[in-house]
């Protein structure tokens, strides 16, 4: 069965590259706009578990550093992988707030090979 990743961020085109990337390459992807909308979707989601989640950091209503704290406080979501989208001056900005919260980064402008070989190491059974 396709392993399911949620894409969260706030550019339409941003999903859309990542979520044909990652069809491409065999995955299920569901996507929100922020990080508010991403754990309603979330908590309607019940027992069908995200086996990923890539999330953007700046967004309108729940940026990711929020949306990643809210999200670890679900025991069912507690050790899901979370891969962080932002640019190279966002990373080093928030290297330190982060460094506990991410799994992996993913630097705009996305590159289709690098989101799919992140995403395959981090859903290596």
């Amino acid at each position: 069965m396709a392993k399911t990743i949620l894409v969260v961020d706030d550019s339409k085109s941003v999903r859309a590259v990542i979520g044909t990337t990652l069809k491409m390459g065999g995955y299920t992807t569901i996507t929100a706009e922020d990080g508010k909308q991403a754990l309603d979707m979330l908590a309607r989601q019940g027992d069908a578990v995200v086996d990923l989640i890539i999330t953007d950091v700046n967004m309108p209503n729940m940026g990711g550093v929020t949306f990643i704290k809210e999200l670890k406080k679900l025991s069912q979501y507690a050790r899901t992988p979370v891969c962080v989208l932002t640019t190279e001056t966002e990373q080093g900005k928030l290297e330190a707030e982060m460094h506990s919260l991410k799994d992996a980064w993913i630097t705009k402008p996305v590159q289709p090979a690098h989101v799919l070989n992140i995403v395959g190491e981090l859903l290596a059974d």
